[in-house]
């Protein structure tokens, strides 16, 4: 059974990783390539996600979105806002402070989603329309607008990273 997953992954984990041979891909697999951040120009890509990319909860999701995505380069572009050249003007005005306290997405039409819209215009732009056509129906939004305000407001705390991000840029520890 591991063999066949192996089997499955590992050329996958290349391809994503930016061809490590296999060796290399079966010893990054739980890490997923940590060192890929893809920040690129604005006007880049129809679909912006701004992420906390010293979030591990967020990390390990946008790692998941942009393997969904790896045969449709450009179509969506994730912004690490953790990295030191984030610039929110670049980015309808998001500031590094908007953008830590809820997700925020900028469409192909230049627009900003923020909260559980913004995770449905991203789950659509890498072919999961579905999840977020049943996150904003009727029955199951109230429910996810609540869910995901108890995330944001305790993500930091939940994370480890509460006291690093009382002020200012969150900073990654160093122990």
């Amino acid at each position: 059974m591991f063999s066949q997953v192996r089997a499955r992954l590992v050329p996958g984990l290349t391809r994503l990783c930016g061809g490590l041979n296999s060796n290399a891909a079966i010893k990054v697999a739980p890490a997923l390539c940590r060192h890929q951040h893809h920040t690129s120009s604005p006007g880049s890509a129809g679909v912006k996600v701004l992420y906390d990319g010293l979030c591990p909860i967020c990390v390990t999701e946008i790692r998941f979105l942009q393997f969904l995505q790896r045969n449709q380069p450009g179509k969506v572009d994730f912004i690490d806002i953790s990295l030191p050249g984030y610039d929110g003007e670049k980015y309808k005005n998001v500031s590094y402070e908007m953008a830590m306290e809820e997700m925020h997405v900028i469409d192909e039409k230049d627009e900003v989603h923020r909260g559980v819209p913004a995770f449905a215009v991203m789950y659509s732009a890498v072919g999961l329309g579905f999840v977020g056509r049943l996150m904003m129906s009727s029955p199951v939004r109230p429910f996810m607008d609540k869910s995901y305000a108890i995330f944001a407001r305790n993500r930091l705390k939940w994370t480890g990273r509460g006291e690093e991000c009382t002020a200012g840029r969150c900073e990654k520890k160093t122990h």
